[in-house]
C-alpha cells in the first residue's frame, strides 16, 4: 500500500502529459486532413493522429528508466559516431566511385546504401557506448580537461529516512565534515510523512524530526537540497533496492545510520558513508597508564566504587573513591575490558607524587 501511495503522484503528471498529447496529435490530423482532403476526411486524420500519439507513448513507456543524463550521453555519443562514418565515408566513397565507375550501372544507388549503413551503424555503436561508459570516460575526448559545477564540491550525498531522523544529522553537516549537494528521493520524503502522521508516538515523533532537520537544512544557505524524482526497475522493489537504485543512477553516496543497508550497498560496490562508523571512529582510546580528569556521579557495583562518565558517555569505574561521590577527580586507567556492551574501563583515583 505504501509503494501504491509513492507512486500515485509520478503517476498522475505522466498521465496527465500522456493524454494532453494525445489531444493535440488527434487535434492536428483532424486539422490536416480537413485541409487537404475536406470535412468528409476528418475521420482519417483523427485516427492517424490516435496512431501516431500510440507508438510514441508506446516508445516513451518503454524508456521509462532512460534519464536526461542518460540522453546527453547518448546525444554525445551520436555525434562521435556521426562523425567518425563522415571521415570514414569520405575514403570509402572515393574509393568504390574510383573503382566501379563505369562497371556497376546502379552506383548511386550503392552509394547511397554505403552512406545509411555508415552513419546508422556508426551512430547507433556510438550512442550505445556512451551510454554504457562513465561520466569520467569522456574526459578522454578533451585529454586533461574535466568539467565540474561550481557549486559542487564533490560527489552529492543521497539521505534515507534513518539519517534524516537522526539528531546528529544537522550537526555533523553544519560542522563541514561532509560536502556535497544534499538530494532525497521523492519516496523517502513520503515516507517521512507518513512516519509524521503515524499513530504510533514515537514513530510520529522520529517523522516530525525529520522533517524539522530538513526545514532547517533548507533555510542555511550553506546546504542545497534536491527532491529527486526516480522510479525503481520494478515495483516489487524493496526501499532499500531502491536507494541503492538511485544512488548508482547519480553516483551519488549514500549517507544513512542503517547498519544493514550500509552492509548491502557495500557489496554492490556503492560509497556509503554511515554516521554510526563517524561516531565510532571519533570516540576516545583509553590506554592503560592514561590519566583524564572525571566527575564522579554515582557509587558502583562495589562499595568501595565510584562511577564516572566521559563526555562520550563511556562509563569509568573508579576503585577505592565511594567517598569522593559528586566531585571532579583526576584518575588513572589500570585495565580495560571488552564486553557486548562496550567497554569497560577501571581506574584508580590518581596519586601524585611527592
Amino acid at each position: 500500500m505504501v509503494t501504491e501511495m509513492r507512486r500515485k503522484p509520478a503517476i498522475r503528471s505522466v498521465n496527465t502529459a500522456r493524454l494532453v498529447y494525445l489531444l493535440i496529435c488527434e487535434l492536428a490530423g483532424a486539422a490536416i486532413a480537413n485541409h487537404i482532403g475536406g470535412p468528409d476526411k476528418i475521420w482519417v486524420g483523427i485516427v492517424v493522429g490516435l496512431v501516431v500519439a500510440a507508438f510514441f507513448i508506446l516508445v516513451e513507456t518503454l524508456m521509462k528508466q532512460f534519464t536526461l543524463r542518460g540522453f546527453s550521453n547518448a546525444t554525445v555519443g551520436l555525434l562521435i559516431g556521426v562523425f567518425c562514418a563522415w571521415l570514414l565515408s569520405r575514403g570509402v566513397i572515393s574509393l568504390i566511385e574510383a573503382t566501379l565507375s563505369g562497371k556497376v550501372e546502379q552506383l548511386e544507388a550503392l552509394v547511397l546504401a554505403i552512406h545509411v549503413t555508415l552513419y546508422s551503424s556508426l551512430g547507433f555503436l556510438g550512442a550505445v557506448l556512451a551510454l554504457r561508459s562513465g561520466g569520467d570516460d569522456f574526459s578522454l575526448l578533451i585529454p586533461y580537461v574535466r568539467f565540474h559545477k561550481e557549486s559542487t564540491p564533490g560527489p552529492p550525498l543521497l539521505m534515507d529516512a534513518h539519517v534524516i531522523t537522526d539528531s546528529r544529522l544537522f550537526g555533523v553537516l553544519n560542522a563541514g565534515f561532509l560536502e556535497g549537494n544534499l538530494i532525497i528521493p521523492r519516496f523517502v520524503l513520503e515516507e517521512l510523512h507518513i512516519m509524521a502522521n503515524s499513530p504510533s508516538a514515537s514513530r510520529r515523533a522520529r517523522g516530525q524530526r525529520g522533517l524539522e532537520t530538513l526545514e532547517r537544512l533548507q533555510k542555511n544557505d550553506k546546504f542545497r537540497i534536491t527532491i529527486h524524482d526516480s522510479e525503481s526497475d520494478r515495483g516489487s522493489d524493496t526501499h532499500d533496492a531502491r536507494l541503492m537504485h538511485v544512488s548508482r543512477l547519480l553516483s551519488a553516496r549514500l549517507l544513512t545510520t542503517d547498519d544493514n543497508l550500509t552492509k548491502a550497498a557495500r557489496l554492490q560496490a556503492i560509497t556509503v558513508l554511515n554516521i554510526n562508523d563517524l561516531n565510532q571512529a571519533l570516540k576516545p582510546k583509553i590506554a592503560v597508564g592514561e590519566r583524564i580528569r572525571l566527575p564522579l556521579v554515582r557509587a558502583g557495583k562495589d562499595e568501595h566504587q565510584a562511577v564516572g562518565y566521559l563526555p562520550d558517555g563511556s562509563m569509568i569505574v573508579v576503585n577505592n573513591a565511594a567517598n569522593k561521590i559528586n566531585t571532579t577527580q583526576d584518575v588513572t586507567v589500570i585495565s580495560t575490558l571488552e564486553t557486548e556492551a562496550g567497554t569497560m574501563v577501571f581506574s584508580e583515583l590518581f596519586e601524585r607524587e611527592e
